[in-house]
């Protein structure tokens, strides 16, 4: 028989996976809650200033079971579902401890959504109850909810924030203490707690449907990371709805006693600035986009950082000037790079506290604890050599579930053998260190959000003028990325830009619409007649950058 060779100069395969003398936490979120607020029940929790809301953490859960009974008032009982459409507020970070309280799976919706958006998500999903405010800079959430109520006959229950929430608070009153203790009774931790509607390259938003042990455990291992204790206070300007805010925020936090400190309903520089000198926070999260933002505005030099000393980029990779100028100059000496996606809830990948600005800047670190990854050949699935570009995969408890409702798509990108396939390309070094060096997918990331070109095209393809369209993603200075079309038109019609902006205008979110517009006769396709999206890319970039030097 012959035996596998032991030649020390084989080359070493790309697969890595995380050893670690910390256990998996095997509870429930609301168990790891109820954990916290037993060992630092007076600690600072949570903190809005532009709410002046403030709460430890025993007021947390208190605050918390309120919401939960208000929510069993209405009959919502573990398994259904419980949308949220807000901005970031106290009441969503509220909403999503009672729904971990009753086992109601809580459904998070893009405050940047319109119409068909979200009548798609609550139809999928079959949220029966929608906790929502009345609006969001300056679109009315309730002409829009208004708008597509007829379709959505598993939507019960609507409570506006601005409204209800009193009378949501009241109703729960009827709800005894010991049908709470029952509700949450029989959870398990493997059981899905959040759906969260991520873009994919086909089809319409996927929900990917993850569970107490996906979402806390991940929450968990980046606070590890991030040396956290119940002494940190993290300043956080990125969106609940996403797992950045979430996951990587609110439970790292809950994990380890830090307090949440909100800084406004979405980003605004100065108020970020004035919150990390107000609260003394001591790590500060953002897209390098944000960080950007911050060490760029006019007033940055009369800020306060000394109290900084991590914090996390993620989203997109960051320019090693931006990220020495966080270091030196906003006193993050401790920053860190994260990697992942929704459906791996969200982080595979994590630099340590003390790696160098290289690393920080070339990478996104290595595999998190008790995950594994390799790099794959796209067209074999064999595992490629280290420094050898291929696909990302993960595999480990961070894994979700599924898409929601959607077998089809969760089994075209989770294999037999639970890798789930990121469509990302990446190398590893010798060292495990993972790049990321492009994408296999035609996913356009623009300043963190994740885009289907296809979500796009469909509705474009209902214009009466549109005969055919194909959506790309370009380079852009600003957002890393910024959404083209090329259209083709039907015979005799003349629309312009500005009239198929119109078009978008109030049915995608706006960070959807393109922002360049090309008409064309054809696509360039391949002899089997596929679009090549790729060469579309390649025109654009140097038609674009003609322009630039004009």
């Amino acid at each position: 028989m012959a035996l596998p060779s032991t030649n020390s100069n084989k080359q070493q395969i790309s697969y890595d996976h995380g050893l670690s003398d910390t256990p998996l936490l095997g509870m429930t979120i609301s168990e790891a809650l109820w954990k916290t607020v037993q060992k630092y029940p007076d600690a600072e929790a949570l903190v809005v200033p532009y709410q002046n809301y403030r709460l430890s953490y025993r007021e947390l859960w208190d605050e918390a079971t309120k919401v939960a009974k208000g929510i069993m008032a209405f009959g919502i009982k573990k398994g259904d579902r419980v949308g949220i459409w807000s901005p970031n507020r106290y009441e969503w970070v509220l909403v999503q401890f009672a729904t971990a309280q009753t086992g109601a799976i809580l459904v998070n919706i893009n405050p940047a959504y319109k119409s068909a958006e979200l009548e798609y998500a609550l139809r999928q999903s079959e949220v029966r109850m929608l906790i929502m405010s009345r609006g969001f800079r300056k679109t009315n959430y309730v002409d829009i909810l208004h708008e597509v109520r007829p379709s959505l006959i598993h939507l019960k229950h609507i409570v506006v924030m601005e409204n209800d929430w009193q009378n949501l608070l009241d109703g729960g009153k009827k709800i005894s203490d010991e049908q709470h203790a029952e509700a949450g009774h029989d959870m398990q931790f493997d059981e899905p707690i959040n759906i969260q509607y991520t873009s994919g390259t086909t089809g319409f938003p996927k929900g990917a449907t993850l569970s107490h042990h996906n979402i806390l455990n991940n929450g968990f291992f980046i606070g590890e990371r991030l040396n956290y204790t119940e002494k940190d206070r993290v300043c956080i300007p990125v969106p609940l709805y996403h797992c950045f805010g979430m996951v990587l925020a609110n439970l790292a936090c809950i994990t380890h006693g830090s307090c949440m400190v909100f800084t406004g309903e979405a980003f605004e520089p100065a108020s970020v600035m004035q919150t990390v000198q107000d609260e003394k926070c001591t790590s500060l999260y953002g897209v390098p986009l944000m960080f950007i933002a911050e060490l760029s505005h006019p007033d940055f030099h009369k800020y306060d950082f000394s109290s900084l000393r991590t914090g996390i980029m993620a989203g997109a990779s960051c320019p090693e000037s931006t990220m020495r100028a966080v270091r030196e100059k906003m006193n993050m000496t401790e920053v860190g790079i994260c990697y992942g996606m929704t459906e791996t809830s969200p982080v595979s990948t994590q630099t340590f506290i003390d790696d160098n600005e290289h690393r920080r800047c070339a990478t996104v670190g290595k595999v998190h604890p008790h995950l594994e990854i390799k790099i794959i050949d796209p067209d074999t699935n064999k595992i490629v050599p280290r420094g050898q570009a291929g696909e990302l995969c993960t595999r480990g408890y961070s894994v979700m579930l599924k898409y929601w409702n959607n077998p089809e798509a969760t089994a075209s990108v989770i294999d037999d053998s639970r890798w789930m396939h990121t469509g990302d390309l990446a190398e590893m070094d010798e060292d495990g260190y993972v790049k990321i060096v492009g994408r296999i997918k035609d996913l356009i990331i623009r300043g963190g959000e994740n885009i289907s070109p296809f979500e796009i095209e469909e509705f474009l393809h209902n214009h009466d003028d549109v005969n055919d369209i194909q959506v790309i993603g370009v380079p852009d200075d600003k957002y890393g990325e910024a959404v083209m079309a090329w259209v083709v038109l039907k015979d005799g019609a003349t629309v312009s830009p500005a009239e198929l902006e119109a078009y978008c205008r109030g049915q995608i979110a706006t960070f959807k619409i393109p922002k360049y517009w090309k008409f064309v006769n054809e696509f360039p396709t391949t002899v089997t007649g596929k679009v090549r999206k790729v060469e579309m890319r390649e025109i654009s970039a140097k038609e674009l950058n003609l322009h630039y030097r004009q």
